[in-house]
């Protein structure tokens, strides 16, 4: 019938045109929808290699501390590939610059995983360089080793905390110094989350040991409302005039049973120090203690000046015992005869965050070859069963469910050859990376 024809071929027109339409749509929406994430997990063992990415700074303020870290996680990578590599595929380092630019962190960790598709990245030294590429790892499902000492408040399914939380470190130092007898705290710091958070964290708990307000330097900062929340004095990053400062904390010292507790990172240490010598300011009148500065850094500093001053880490070169003579054997042949570029081969020293680099390469090892596999999940698992430890130069490290390790903690005191003498040890600390709201119930501040 001719209308029912004519209908007809409308209709049909009509969903020609309409499957025409839904195609363009399709087509466009393909152009310009988000493409799926590249996982992690997605691992390049092409050549009977695994890559394996290292994040560090190797130029700008923070060069002077992270680039040791580099060097022991290539002493490490070439240990493991001499032994036959990691479930029989040799290691393959794939290094980028962090460059001490916060955002170029988060560009190279993308980097890292999207593009070389690397099996795990062991990487960054600030708090802050970390807090940048955290959504990266989580977006990539990467998976990160941390390894310098940090201010806690923080757990990601992609990130292992090798590093000292602050009960493994400040929280036993200021333990130790209470113990001395000292009664007078002055906080100072580089102007960011580390020292922040930190310096907020010991505020807290010096109230909860009976310090009171008014015998805790540096400044004070208050809510909307009054009260007291943190102290210290900060200064941004590259600092380099520490005359007034230190002019405060002599004044402050003056009073007696005083200290300082440092948080300053970087090469500002160098001017702080010398400033200090500079004052006078001894270790017998006023001893700092000092949580971002260690054996490599003193390589640049007047030691002789610095005899007395503390600090508090899970390892120091001088440790006695088999293991570590015979880890700084082995370091200083690696070192003589290696072929990196970039390695400088003469006055090196070991400390604690290159201690925790290398020991986060064993341990992501081990939890490899228990998992059977690279897989990044599976790897994940098998790390927080809390069956993966290591007996490294430090003794031994844990890795727990909560992402943290299980360590000892030692209290040292500065040498004139830059090393530390032994003061007294803290067996196997358990982390405890959230403090603040532990603190806050004691101090009733629900």
């Amino acid at each position: 019938m001719p209308g029912g024809s004519g209908r007809e071929n409308t209709n049909k027109a009509m969903l020609m045109k309409s499957k025409l339409l839904a195609g363009c749509l399709l087509a466009v929406a393909s152009v310009f929808a988000p493409k799926p994430c590249a996982m992690a997990n997605e691992i390049n063992l092409e050549g009977g290699k695994v890559r394996v990415g290292v994040l560090h700074s190797l130029s700008g303020t923070m060069a002077i501390s992270e680039t040791s870290l580099r060097d022991t996680l290539l002493f490490a990578f070439d240990e493991i590939n001499l032994s036959g590599g990691v479930l029989g595929k040799k290691i393959e380092p794939v290094i980028v610059d962090g460059a001490s630019n916060w955002p170029l962190f988060a560009e190279k960790s993308k980097q890292l995983l999207a593009q070389d598709k690397a099996a795990v990245v062991f990487g960054c030294w600030t708090s802050v360089s970390r807090k940048s590429v955290l959504p990266v790892f989580e977006q990539f499902n990467g998976l990160l080793f941390y390894p310098v000492q940090y201010e806690g408040e923080e757990l990601s399914k992609n990130i292992f905390y090798t590093a000292e939380a602050v009960n493994q470190q400040a929280l036993p130092a200021i333990d130790y110094l209470l113990a001395q007898g000292k009664k007078r705290f002055y906080l100072v710091g580089t102007d960011y989350v580390y020292p922040q958070t930190t310096n907020l964290i010991l505020f807290k708990y010096l109230l909860t040991k009976g310090i009171t307000v008014n015998n805790i330097g540096g400044g004070l900062r208050k809510d909307g409302d009054g009260r007291v929340i943190s102290a210290g004095k900060y200064v941004p990053f590259s600092h380099m005039d520490f005359q007034q400062i230190v002019s405060e904390i002599k004044t402050f010292a003056a009073a007696g049973d005083a200290c300082v507790i440092n948080t300053i990172n970087g090469d500002s240490n160098v001017p702080f120090f010398k400033e200090i010598a500079s004052a006078g300011l001894t270790p017998g009148e006023c001893p700092v203690v000092s949580f971002s500065l260690a054996e490599d850094e003193l390589r640049a500093l007047p030691t002789k000046d610095l005899v007395g001053e503390l600090g508090c880490w899970t390892y120091f070169q001088s440790l006695p015992g088999l293991e570590n003579k015979t880890f700084l054997a082995r370091w200083n042949t690696w070192l003589a005869t290696q072929r990196h570029p970039g390695v400088v081969k003469d006055n090196r020293a070991v400390d604690s965050p290159m201690v925790l680099s290398y020991n986060g390469v064993y341990l992501w090892k081990k939890a490899v070859e228990k998992a059977g596999t690279f897989d990044v999940d599976a790897v994940r698992k098998v790390l927080e069963s809390g069956t993966i430890a290591f007996d490294g130069p430090s003794g031994k490290i844990t890795m727990l469910a909560n992402h943290h390790a299980t360590k000892n903690v030692y209290i040292g005191e500065t040498r004139a050859n830059g090393q530390f003498k032994i003061l007294k040890t803290y067996p196997q600390v358990v982390p405890e990376p959230f403090l603040l709201k532990v603190l806050d119930e004691k101090l009733g501040n629900k």
